[in-house]
Order: structure tokens, then sequence, then C-alpha cells
């Protein structure tokens, strides 16, 4: 069954832009304008899952069993956690995008789908604005950092953001919803009342919360902590190592580069409630905004290797500990090293008892 551009805005008043990449009479010209910034957007997503699953799994692999359990290993291990639950996720949306948006996964995986991409959102701007106010008491009042700053208190302060990031994504798990329209099932967010002002009510507080707690606020409090830590670092004459410094503040500033765009374009979703000209602008805009935004996913465990010279000497250690095993195995064949194994010959000992 056909349905026409108005009746299309009327059932998705709450708007879901996929639907306008298929359904929305356009000329020539603006097709292939728009066929453009959907084949950019894959590639974004496509480039996000290749980088971000080796990277963040080395990341996860090096903090979570092979360096010393401290704090600072914590917050990093479950930032990269986060980035990596989310890029596991993210061939279910490429195919979505890949199948000119039609979603065959079922409800379920469209509810649990958003869900994770909610929850790697709040998480990491949550974990990126604890590691900067860890970073912040630990140089300025190391006192009360090192009386407080403990394995057992920052499990806390990790469980406390996991369970604030679920609350805050948890509401695409009831208003993610699935339709068909024109042989497509859609995605989308379903804030459809029989009241039009409570859909525009609900969707207005679902971004503004999204923008205030996994944007705004955390951005003023990462900001205001190293502003604070550069002046009094400077003024108090504080040794600040810079490597370390620079590492974290790539981060920072990357969250900041990948996320704002999403942020910026999803407040203006809002006004097309008002004013529909804006429609043109916000089918490019929305997902350009959304491939920049889960590209930041695979962009962390990249600045660790570039910035972090602690990270690059243990990635070398590793690489050439694999080597050792690879070569070790080559060097010794079934038929040969399996005897002397059974023989107890130690003078071809594996790389790891030679360690």
């Amino acid at each position: 069954m056909e349905i026409s551009k108005e009746a299309l805005y009327e059932e998705f008043e709450n708007y879901s832009y996929t639907v306008e990449y298929y359904s929305q009479e356009s000329d020539s010209e603006e097709t292939l304008h728009l066929g453009i910034i959907h084949w950019i957007s894959l590639l974004l997503h496509v480039l996000a899952f290749v980088l971000g699953i080796p990277g963040n799994a080395i990341v996860i692999w090096f903090m979570g069993f092979k360096w010393k359990k401290t704090v600072t290993t914590l917050w990093f291990l479950n930032l990269a956690i986060a980035d990596f639950v989310f890029v596991l996720f993210l061939p279910l949306y490429v195919s979505y995008m890949a199948l000119n948006f039609h979603w065959p996964f079922g409800l379920w995986l469209c509810k649990a789908n958003s869900f994770i991409a909610q929850l790697n959102m709040f998480s990491s701007v949550f974990f990126l604005t604890v590691i900067s106010l860890d970073h912040y008491f630990r140089l300025i009042h190391p006192v009360l950092s090192h009386r407080h700053r403990t394995l057992k208190n920052s499990l806390g302060v990790v469980i406390f953001v996991w369970l604030s990031a679920s609350l805050l994504g948890g509401p695409v798990l009831y208003f993610r919803d699935t339709v068909e329209v024109n042989n497509h099932i859609i995605c989308y967010n379903n804030f459809q009342e029989h009241d039009p002002a409570l859909t525009l009510v609900r969707h207005h507080v679902l971004t503004w919360v999204k923008f205030l707690f996994g944007y705004l606020f955390p951005l003023l409090t990462m900001s205001l902590c190293y502003l604070c830590l550069i002046f009094k670092a400077k003024k108090q004459n504080i040794p600040m190592s810079s490597k370390h410094f620079w590492t974290i503040l790539s981060v920072v500033i990357a969250f900041m580069v990948c996320w704002t765009p999403y942020h910026l374009f999803s407040i203006w979703e809002l006004s097309v409630y008002h004013n529909s000209s804006f429609h043109h602008v916000l089918q490019s805009g929305v997902p350009l905004s959304t491939g920049l935004a889960f590209l930041n996913s695979c962009l962390n465990p990249i600045l660790y290797v570039l910035i972090s010279k602690k990270f690059q000497a243990h990635f070398r250690a590793s690489v050439a500990e694999v080597l050792k095993h690879s070569l070790w195995e080559v060097s010794c064949p079934g038929t040969v090293s399996e005897p002397l194994r059974s023989a107890g010959t130690k003078s071809l000992s594996p790389p790891e008892t030679a360690q």
C-alpha cells in the first residue's frame, strides 16, 4: 500500500529521518545527493566496526588481564568495554542501512540495538568525566585523593556509572518500535499517542535529557577540571605527566568533536515541528552526524597507541611475545616437538617458561 508524503509526515510526527530516504519525492539531483550522504554514513559505520572491534579488544586485554589493576586502568577498561559492546551491535545497524532502512531483525533487537547505543553514549561520557575528576583531585588534592582513591571505592563508582547510563538510556526500550511502510520495516521512536501535545513533550524531554546529561553537563565538568588543573599546576608548580595529560585530553576532545554535531542536529530536529523547511538539511545532517558519533567508539584505542608511550611499549612487547610463540611452534613441528616434550627435554622450552 502506497503512503503519501503528507501521510508519512503525519504518521511519523516524532520524526524518523530514515523514512525520508526512500519515501520523499525528490528530483534526480537531490536523490543523488542523499545517496552520496547515505553511502558516506554507511562507510563511517563500517569503519567504526572494523577499527573498533580489534582496537577495543586489545585495550580490554591489556588493562583487564595484562596490566596491574589500578584505579586508572579500571576507568579506561570500562570505557573500552562500553565501546566494545556497542561496536558488536553495529553490524545490525549497518545491515539496516545497507537494506535501505529495512529492519528484518524483529522488535526486540530494534529495542536492544538502540538501547546499547544510548548506553554507550552515556557511559562513555560519564567515564570520561570520572577520569577528568580523578586526574584533577589526584594532582591538586593528593591527600584527599590518597584517602579515598581505592579500588573498592572505584568499583562503586563504576557500578553507579553503569546504572545511571542504563537508567538514562532505558526509555528507548519502551519507545522504540517497528512499523511497516512501503514494504519496509522501520525501527524508530514511537512517541505517537492520541494526544499530539504529549507526543511533542516526550520527544522534547528525551532529546534535552540526552543533550544535558549525555553532553553539556559532562563537557562543562571536564572543561572546568582541565582549566583549573592547568592554572593551579602552573601557579603551584605541580609537575604533570605531559603524555598522560594529553592522552586524557585527546580522548575528551575526540568525544566532543564526534558527538557535538549529533546533539546539535538532535535539537535542530525538534524545530521540524514548527518549520518543515529544515527537512533537507536534516536529511543530510542526521545520518552524517550519527556516523561521526559512532566513529568515536574506535578512536580511543588509536589515541592510546599514538600518544601513550606506556601503551606503545606494552603493545610492542605483546606483539613480540606472540611472534616468539609462533616462531617456536614453526621451528618445532609436531613430529619433532612432541617427542621432545614427552621426553621432558628442557633445551627447547616455550617462550612463556623461558621468561
